[in-house]
């Protein structure tokens, strides 16, 4: 049995993360999506909030579960029992990134490996910073993130 966490700030989360999830779920006998503390970004969501918003949106797959870490993602994995990371990657600079976390990562537990899937086309221009930048100026964010989603970030942005 593998299992796998996908570990990222979902800040908030978009139609791009579940795709990943999605795809995830079929590779992986087991997925937890980790809310995880990024030191380097303020989030708009408690993580309260971005688990809840999570949850709706992957309560019809079976295999996928959602918590909140905080800390080394290679830490969690191992208390977890996963053997993998995913990560998705959108473009080069986040392969760039991405690659050297791994490489890290593997140097911490060289048990775990990191596994990226590349975004599909139609999500490679969306962030979640993007999407909190044009919720701020009233844009439509729709296409990007599921109604849950974007009734909350529309709250939180008044």
């Amino acid at each position: 049995m593998t299992k796998a966490i996908f570990p990222g700030s979902f800040d908030p989360i978009t139609y791009g993360h579940l795709d990943l999830i999605k795809r995830a779920s079929q590779m992986f006998d087991e997925l937890v999506v980790t809310v995880a503390k990024n030191t380097s970004k303020n989030g708009i969501f408690s993580f309260e909030e971005r688990i809840n918003l999570i949850e709706e949106n992957v309560k019809d797959i079976d295999n996928v579960t959602v918590n909140m870490a905080e800390g080394l993602t290679v830490d969690l994995a191992k208390k977890m029992n996963a053997t993998v990371i995913v990560r998705g990657l959108r473009n080069s600079s986040d392969f760039n990134n991405e690659s050297a976390i791994a490489t890290m990562n593997h140097n911490l537990d060289k048990s775990i490996e990191s596994v990226f899937l590349i975004t599909k086309p139609k999500y490679q221009s969306v962030s979640s910073s993007l999407i909190k930048e044009i919720a701020h100026f009233n844009g439509d964010i729709s296409d990007f993130v599921p109604s849950n989603v974007s009734k909350s970030l529309k709250k939180k942005m008044k």
